[in-house]
């Protein structure tokens, strides 16, 4: 099975191969960093937050436990469908185009994990930061969790075999035409899959140049989920709060 990989997101997204592949994430590290953000924010209690890009709604999830009202909204119709289990009278789950505004504002909009930069079309990197600015209320305040590109491509690891629930992944990964690419290539009950990831391997420049474009000001840049400070070299992670 080869796919159209133009929008890679909208069909890897939507297997059930992809949530057997990450199965094995750790959400310590995810609950570390909303702890911090949340308290850094002072998001107020039974305060309203969007997760963007929320896939299954594990991080959702916990920002609920948090004491808000969340609201998570994802393009993936199977992931949503999935998430809706765990509704409550705080928290929904949408299926929803992260390019466009949302109908309503919040305090906080939080877009994590690295869920930013699949699009194959530039305007449309420009008009999520658009998106999300008039998503949020006159206090309110962003924050997108990137990984950072130079530490990542410094440290890519060009090939590697992962066996999960029976199927044997082989991933390959590489830099081209300045997208940070990884091939997912399998093989189960006879039938072979190959599937690509492709995430814009953005600087912090360019998410500056991005802001400026939507006229939203950063207000504070780290380079881990502990909020110490970004250093391009040695950061794994790029967590910017702007508004």
């Amino acid at each position: 099975m080869n796919t159209n990989t133009s929008n890679w997101f909208t069909s890897w997204f939507d297997t059930p191969f992809y949530h057997i592949l990450y199965k094995d994430r750790d959400d310590s590290d995810a609950q570390f960093l909303m702890d911090n953000i949340t308290n850094y924010l002072n998001i107020p209690e039974q305060g309203t937050i969007l997760d963007l890009a929320c896939g299954r709604g594990r991080h959702s999830v916990y920002l609920n436990t948090l004491g808000f009202d969340v609201t998570g909204a994802d393009l993936s119709e199977n992931s949503i469908a999935f998430a809706k289990q765990f509704e409550n009278e705080h928290l929904h789950f949408v299926v929803h185009d992260m390019c466009k505004p949302f109908q309503k504002t919040f305090d906080a909009v939080f877009n994590l994990f690295t869920s930013f930069g699949y699009f194959e079309n530039e305007i449309d990197n420009l008009n999520t930061i658009k998106a999300i600015k008039a998503n949020l209320n006159d206090s309110g305040f962003a924050v997108i969790d990137f990984m950072n590109s130079e530490f990542v491509i410094n440290n890519l690891v060009p090939e590697e075999t992962k066996t999960i629930d029976g199927i044997t992944f082989n991933l390959k990964r590489y830099v081209e035409n300045g997208y940070i690419v990884k091939d997912i290539s399998f093989n189960t009950e006879g039938e072979d899959y190959n599937f690509q990831e492709r995430v814009k391997a953005f600087t912090l420049a360019d998410f500056e140049a991005l802001f400026e474009a939507a006229d939203v000001y950063l207000l504070d840049v780290f380079g881990d989920y502990k909020l110490h400070k970004f250093s391009p070299k040695t950061s794994e992670r790029l967590v910017m709060i702007f508004k």
